[in-house]
């Protein structure tokens, strides 16, 4: 698979040349500059009337990164592809947990290995929302709600299912915590989140008993208890196995509101979730006070009032983006996956009911059934794919080399980011990456940056990782969800 010759307008010709020239200082000059017919202080720098270099109006949707493919519906892995390579992810990486196959009972030491692992004390300062130091006798609060001296010697493994979107947290609290003042939006107890329907080992409980320590398939901290209902091992992990099914195929789907089944109501779900089809729900028979006709009937888990495990039917709009199975994987669907997030707000860990680079491919790729570790530094060195590792003596020339062979739905990853390849513009990659921005250096040699906050489409070649370096030469690996 490749790109077609281009037929972008020759105004796209000139706009990526000039991006590329004004990386030249730091990234070598890898195109002739072209004529400059742009206007405004934008293109003055060098720079597109969008404010993001090398970026115009035009290439802001899938269907003209989609017209560029060659192949754009040919299947990438099938479904039995796909269930071989999830098989070697749960086989050969150890940031996944095969939870079904705990034992009947875990030890102290193990439990206490779980939360440490998550639960450091950092050393660096730390803000509050306000911007106020956040004192020690604070943090050590957080130390002692961990409990870990009530860590039983031995307990039996609890099981449960996600019933709401529930965050994961470093330490049992829900104080939102910064490395800088007025820098809010990354918060440095906020770790990942979970999507209703997911299965969970609970291992222990904060001393306020607000929180559970639980373990997912591919992530473990803390989440409050409100969020998970517990239930038998066997109702847990069959109701992940039910068939038939819908797929969210969309960014986001939401159950219909419901005051009869407050469990269910207004439940969102996230690209990729698998919920269970109720296909012989009669058709006489309303579902939480409503007919069904205009909706698929789902069922839910829900939490009743001890905190037990539950189902109940719930509606899920028939306008909403579902599939009646996971989509094919192809360049085309990847490029429309990612186009479904384009403008959403960037969420570190999955705050803010978003995601991150990270969440952001691993949702793409879950929409396709391809099961990804949740973290950057897990998904670079992950072992179950198609990985090209560069090494940190590779020069500059090298790497372009290697860029310019990259296929859509490539995977790219420099120290805390990632980013998906969506097509070329003249042999050069752009990508979708879900970031907080962007630097590069302008026509003037200035350097520039963008403050994207979001999910975004740039070019990747003029990108700088800092003032003295290319973001092309802080690649540290390329995964390819592909033969």
């Amino acid at each position: 698979m490749g790109t077609a010759p281009s037929r972008r307008r020759p105004t796209r010709l000139r706009a990526l040349a000039r991006c590329i020239a004004a990386s030249a200082l730091l990234s070598g000059a890898l195109f002739a500059q072209g004529p400059n017919a742009a206007t405004g202080a934008a293109r003055d720098r060098g720079v597109a009337a969008t404010g993001v270099i090398g970026i115009e109006e035009g290439q802001l949707n899938a269907d003209y990164w989609i017209r560029q493919q060659r192949k754009p519906d040919a299947v990438i892995l099938d479904g039995r592809a796909i269930a071989r390579q999830n098989a070697r992810l749960a086989e050969l990486d150890a940031s996944v947990h095969d939870i079904e196959r705990l034992p009947a009972t875990l030890s102290r030491e193990r439990v206490r290995e779980w939360i440490e692992a998550i639960s450091q004390a950092r050393d660096e300062p730390l803000f509050d929302e306000r911007g106020e130091d956040v004192p020690a006798a604070t943090l050590r609060g957080f130390d002692a709600e961990l409990a870990l001296d009530a860590i039983p010697a031995r307990q039996a493994v609890r099981y449960g299912l996600v019933v709401r979107r529930a965050d994961l947290r470093t330490f049992p609290t829900r104080m939102r915590v910064f490395n800088s003042r007025g820098d809010t939006d990354i918060d440095r107890f906020q770790e990942s989140a979970l999507f209703p329907g997911t299965p969970v080992a609970v291992a222990h409980e904060s001393r306020d008993r607000k929180y559970w320590f639980v373990v997912s398939p591919l992530y473990a901290a803390w989440v409050e208890k409100d969020r998970i209902a517990l239930g038998d091992k066997a109702a847990v992990f069959a109701y992940t196995r039910k068939t038939p099914y819908r797929v969210v195929t969309g960014a986001t789907a939401r159950t219909v509101h419901t005051p009869e089944q407050p469990g269910v109501s207004d439940v969102q779900l996230e690209m990729g979730v698998r919920v269970p089809l109720l296909a012989d729900w009669p058709a006489d028979r309303p579902v939480n006070g409503q007919h069904h006709y205009a909706s698929h009937v789902i069922e839910l888990p829900y939490r009743d009032g001890d905190g037990a495990l539950k189902f109940s039917p719930a509606l899920l709009p028939r306008t909403a983006d579902t599939s009646a199975d996971y989509l094919p994987l192809t360049q085309a669907n990847l490029v429309r996956q990612g186009f479904k997030f384009f403008g959403e707000r960037y969420g570190w860990g999955h705050s803010y009911n978003t995601r991150d680079c990270s969440g952001f491919v691993s949702e793409i790729y879950r929409s396709f059934g391809v099961q990804l570790p949740r973290n950057t530094r897990d998904q670079a060195v992950s072992p179950a794919y198609n990985r090209i590792d560069l090494d940190e003596t590779l020069g500059h020339e090298e790497r372009l080399k290697i860029v310019k062979t990259l296929e859509v739905g490539d995977l790219i990853y420099i120290p805390g980011h990632v980013m998906m390849v969506v097509g070329h513009e003249d042999g050069w990659p752009y990508v979708i990456h879900d970031t907080t921005g962007i630097t590069f250096r302008d026509r003037t040699g200035d350097l520039a940056r963008v403050h994207l906050n979001g999910v975004s489409v740039t070019p990747l070649v003029p990108l700088l990782f800092n003032p003295e370096q290319p973001t092309v030469d802080r690649i540290t690996s390329i995964q390819r969800i592909r033969p």
